[in-house]
């Protein structure tokens, strides 16, 4: 991991676009950008202009105008992942019976962003709460999303072959463990929440877990499977039916990880839904760039076979929009994902600014 660089997503970054009809949540154009003129480099300030305007500070303004340190989010990813790794490390332990213990940590260990359980983290340390009440919970989403990703890979579902750039788990244990080791990882989260969760209040974890079983059951990622599935090969497949895919398969489960840190960090129920609808947002943007990824990335770059959407007849946004279009989508996301961290501590929020701006410009 330490070769990562998210030095691109430090800060939020915004795009020209054109005019654009989206259904996501009633948006309608994009924003026209302020162009501010740059000051032509054969003209240059003289001293005199800038010895003025260095005169007339006081020393107070001076130190006002001083720029704060930028937020590291190369470190911190690197420190918080470490972390998640070394928690699920210890949450999963080889143990009798050995089989099924060594799927679920095949697949849960092998690596990933973390992208979830960070977010979950950033959020509880957004409105007050701490990583060590946040943990068990990030934890607990990273196992859902790895049950789902077993499941999804195999025959019956996508029937792939790669993930992370590993035979996928029914390639190695087969199709009954996989099942079964997706199972498990789906029933042990939910303990994993009830039982090691400390910093936060009964009633808050009890509403953390309705939260999560409503994120990922037939209202959430199980009903956006459901219509991806029935909508392979058909004609009539439009951007709404895609959005609803998209906002239960995907983005319900990032929004439960955020929700879910909000939650236990002791938000209140106004942070609580200003952060549920950025988690929306992200959602459905790391969706629209997993799809322009699909089509411009090769297996290689992404850890996964590239073009199995198109090899599948999937709907996708590329496909109904175009790379350009899903591109400017993708741009507006992200600025409307970071419109909600207004009125938030900036310091506290600037996680969430990069990860925003990390899933808009991800490569794999």
């Amino acid at each position: 991991m330490s070769a990562l660089n998210f030095n691109p997503w430090l800060q939020p970054s915004f795009t020209r676009s054109r005019s654009l009809t989206f259904l996501f949540h009633g948006l309608t154009n994009f924003p026209i950008p302020i162009l501010i003129p740059k000051r032509p480099r054969d003209k240059p300030y003289s001293s005199a202009t800038s010895f003025t305007l260095s005169a007339l500070l006081t020393k107070q303004e001076t130190v006002q105008t001083e720029e704060k340190p930028a937020f590291d989010f190369n470190s911190y990813m690197l420190h918080q992942a470490h972390a998640v790794n070394q928690a699920l490390h210890d949450a999963v332990p080889l143990r009798e019976p050995l089989r099924i213990h060594e799927a679920m940590r095949y697949s849960l260990l092998a690596g990933g962003k973390r992208v979830r359980p960070v977010l979950c983290v950033a959020a509880c340390e957004l409105v007050g709460g701490s990583a060590a009440t946040a943990m068990p919970a990030a934890c607990a989403v990273e196992m859902i999303h790895t049950m789902s990703l077993i499941h999804d890979d195999l025959p019956c579902m996508d029937n792939d072959d790669l993930r992370r750039g590993k035979p996928t788990n029914h390639k190695v244990f087969g199709e009954d463990v996989a099942v079964l080791a997706g199972d498990a990882l789906l029933a042990f989260a939910f303990e994993h929440i009830a039982c090691a969760t400390v910093g936060a209040s009964p009633p808050r974890i009890v509403r953390a877990l309705g939260e999560l079983a409503r994120a990922i059951g037939a209202e959430g990622l199980v009903a956006g499977q459901v219509v991806d599935i029935k909508s392979e090969g058909l004609d009539n497949v439009g951007l709404e039916r895609l959005e609803f895919i998209h906002i239960h398969k995907t983005a319900a489960l990032l929004e439960g990880a955020v929700v879910l840190g909000a939650i236990l960090g002791g938000g209140t129920d106004e942070e609580i839904e200003k952060l549920r609808k950025f988690a929306r947002y992200i959602g459905l943007l790391f969706q629209v760039v997993d799809d322009i990824l699909d089509v411009t990335k090769s297996s290689q770059e992404l850890g996964k076979t590239a073009g199995k959407d198109l090899t599948a007849d999937k709907v996708t946004y590329p496909k109904l929009l175009g790379i350009e279009k899903s591109m400017e989508f993708a741009a507006k996301l992200n600025k409307d994902a970071q419109d909600q961290l207004s009125g938030f501590d900036p310091v506290k929020a600037a996680p969430l600014v990069a990860l925003s701006n990390y899933i808009a410009h991800r490569q794999n």
